[in-house]
């Protein structure tokens, strides 16, 4: 059986958040940030580069270390992060890398001559008469570029816009010269923040950070995380600097708003702030995110959704699921690691990470060991749901269970629905596994796992058979 593509698509053990995915040639490359497993600061590490073959999604390729964060020469001793990135190939046929250091109000640029290797630092984004795009008088902080070149053009989008932020507008563009440097257009807000939106179209939905530029067609599509943070919405124009207007809700990565199987604003995973963008592969488009893992904001994975693109040129907002790039629902048969989870929440709603009571995926060892990931912090009422399957013949369920905990942990097809198979847990500090019965209806099905017990489990991974 071909390999199947999962959510998250990396391995279990990579933290790569903040992701920007483009087509170069036949592959797929994503951009992003680089957060550590049990972090305690957003984005940690150096800039890593991964790849997929158009025709096989879930095929990932470590590309390596593109960028150094000590390669910048405000950052030599490499005491400041690299935040959310992004990447244009110039009129020129080379590829630059658009980035802000932490606690700096500019852009820096690097270079390369293919997309995924060695970037080499390039410049930093300035006005003709050698002044920095953030350090001109007047000039808002710059913060997550967005990049999108034409011709001999580029539009660079920056910004961050909370609701405490009075003087800051939204997300602001410049047109840069084919220098890839150098602006020939000051700045000019496309999307408002949360204190200057009113009367604007993006009121609830305001701009608060995480742009994201792509052209469909003749209409330009500006993502970005909106001032609720858990959500990414989009707004199209026909010019790629005014006019903009709010149109939706992509994802959000607590579920939020999505009603086909539960009340809209019942949250079923624990969210935080979101950054991602769109990309077009064979012919269908597809959404990229973050979710947020072992229990806390920096430790951030990367997920990916199917949309579909309508007529009048919108997206509706898609659910979370499993199987994001797979291009339908999972095999409903075999092995799966538990780490694949897309609905993850208690019997006390909530749709922000960090609590003492709330299950997390997370790892054993340190950082960069290619442990598998595992759903930990089970307690009683605690609920796994992964979407979806094509479930058919199957008669038993089986998980891989350790912990202090004595219970059962019930098997359902809906958030809410019949018990169709319960299966008792007992103490172990080990791995160990159990299985069950289970009279499963054939069709696409999601799987909800419901821990009733005392103690605290953690979940490897199940199996239906």
């Amino acid at each position: 059986m071909k390999k199947q593509a999962f959510n998250p698509y990396l391995p279990s053990w990579e933290y790569i958040p903040d992701g920007e995915p483009h087509v170069y040639g036949d592959r797929v490359y994503v951009y992003g940030s680089h957060d550590f497993f049990n972090g305690y600061v957003f984005c940690m590490g150096d800039y890593v580069c991964w790849s997929a073959p158009l025709d096989d999604l879930a095929d990932w390729r470590y590309e390596g270390v593109i960028y150094p964060r000590n390669e910048d020469p405000l950052n030599k001793e490499g005491k400041a992060c690299l935040y959310a990135p992004d990447v244009t190939r110039g009129p020129d046929g080379r590829y630059y890398l658009y980035y802000v250091l932490d606690k700096q109000p500019i852009v820096s640029v690097a270079v390369c001559d293919t997309p995924a290797g060695r970037y080499e630092f390039y410049g930093y984004v300035h006005y003709p008469d050698g002044t920095r795009l953030g350090e001109r008088e007047g000039d808002e902080p710059q913060f997550d570029p967005a990049v999108l070149t034409e011709g001999k053009l580029t539009y660079l989008y920056t910004g961050f816009s909370g609701r405490w932020d009075k003087d800051r507008s939204g997300s602001m563009a410049v047109v840069l010269d084919e220098d890839m440097l150098t602006v020939l257009e000051s700045p000019v807000c496309v999307v408002p923040g949360y204190t200057h939106c009113q009367g604007s179209g993006f009121e609830g939905h305001s701009f608060f950070e995480a742009s994201s530029i792509r052209k469909i067609g003749d209409t330009y599509y500006f993502v970005y995380s909106s001032e609720v943070m858990h959500e990414l919405c989009y707004a199209t124009s026909k010019h790629p600097r005014e006019g903009f207007v709010y149109r939706g809700v992509l994802v959000s990565n607590c579920d939020l708003h999505i009603d086909h199987d539960k009340p809209g604003d019942l949250p079923m995973a624990y969210g935080a702030n979101n950054h991602g963008g769109l990309v077009e592969i064979n012919g269908e488009w597809y959404i990229f995110y973050h979710r947020h893992t072992n229990g806390t904001w920096y430790s951030r994975q990367g997920c990916a959704e199917k949309l579909t693109l309508s007529e009048d040129g919108s997206f509706a907002q898609v659910e979370l699921t499993s199987c994001g790039l797979n291009g339908g629902p999972l095999v409903g048969k075999g092995e799966y690691p538990a780490h694949i989870v897309c609905r993850l929440f208690t019997d006390e709603p909530s749709g922000h990470v960090g609590g003492a009571k709330q299950p997390r995926v997370m790892q054993d060892g340190r950082d960069g060991d290619e442990e598998p990931g595992y759903i930990a912090n089970i307690t009683d009422s605690a609920t796994a749901g992964f979407k979806y399957f094509d479930m058919q013949g199957v008669t038993k369920i089986r998980i891989t269970v350790r912990g202090y905990a004595n219970g059962t942990f019930e098997v359902r097809t809906k958030w809410d629905g019949e018990v169709l198979a319960r299966i008792p847990v007992v103490y172990t500090n080990v791995w160990e596994e159990y299985q069950a019965d289970i009279a499963m209806p054939d069709g696409v099905q999601a799987l909800y796992l419901t821990y009733r017990g005392q103690g605290n489990a953690s979940l490897l991974s199940f199996a239906l058979m």
